[in-house]
């Protein structure tokens, strides 16, 4: 129901009222209450807006004050003080604003951070040879060192009739170039196009003696 119309119920409660009870009680004013209106006042009083303006020299019909004083020079029941009551009532319980729902701030989320591992094996660094430099896991160039050793004993320039170098290489394989750095480049090249790793030249040089 509207303000509006809960208004003119209220008012049609009054004149009701005023009909079904007989007991009255002189009032000859009447104290403006929250959400009174003239024709509000004047219905419950059986008199008119125009007679209560005059009588109380309101100008503005449209314009009363709560707490105002007016005039009635008339008999008001006392069921029409009851409803008169309820109404106010229940204009002010309208009006108080209703109470605003507060959310409690929520903790805020942590996010786990994982520690890294102490102490990470380090990485092992790019064999360099001249400008040739060998990119291998620790277990390539663990395994190409061996080799080196068993074939050479490690030696850039150890010969055995056609192979030559720290990896025994036929000679015609280096191309007339016997330097460190393309016997590495040379090495590689033959090992990955063969058998596809130094690990697996490796384990071939375990089974025949040789790779």
């Amino acid at each position: 129901m509207t303000f509006l119309k809960s208004k003119h119920f209220y008012a049609s409660l009054l004149l009701v009222g005023s009909l079904l009870l007989t007991t009255r009680i002189q009032a000859e004013t009447y104290t403006v209450k929250p959400g009174d209106t003239l024709s509000d006042i004047a219905a419950a009083f059986h008199t008119t807006v125009d007679e209560l303006a005059e009588l109380n020299q309101i100008e503005n019909k449209n314009l009363i004050k709560i707490g105002q004083v007016l005039q009635t020079n008339q008999a008001m029941t006392a069921a029409t003080e009851q409803v008169m009551n309820s109404i106010a009532k229940t204009e002010a319980a309208a009006q108080t604003p209703a109470p605003v729902e507060t959310q409690t701030p929520q903790a805020p989320q942590t996010t786990e951070v994982q520690t890294p591992a102490e102490n990470p094996a380090p990485a092992t660094p790019p064999t360099t040879v001249g400008n040739y430099v060998s990119n291998l896991s620790p277990e390539e160039a663990a395994a190409k060192e061996e080799i080196a050793r068993r074939e050479s004993g490690g030696s850039y320039t150890a010969q055995n009739g056609q192979y030559y170098g720290r990896y025994q290489l036929t000679i015609s394989y280096l191309n007339g170039d016997l330097s460190p750095e393309n016997q590495e480049r040379v090495a590689d090249a033959y090992v990955y196009g063969r058998y596809g790793s130094w690990v697996a030249a490796l384990a071939h040089s375990n089974a025949h003696g040789w790779y």
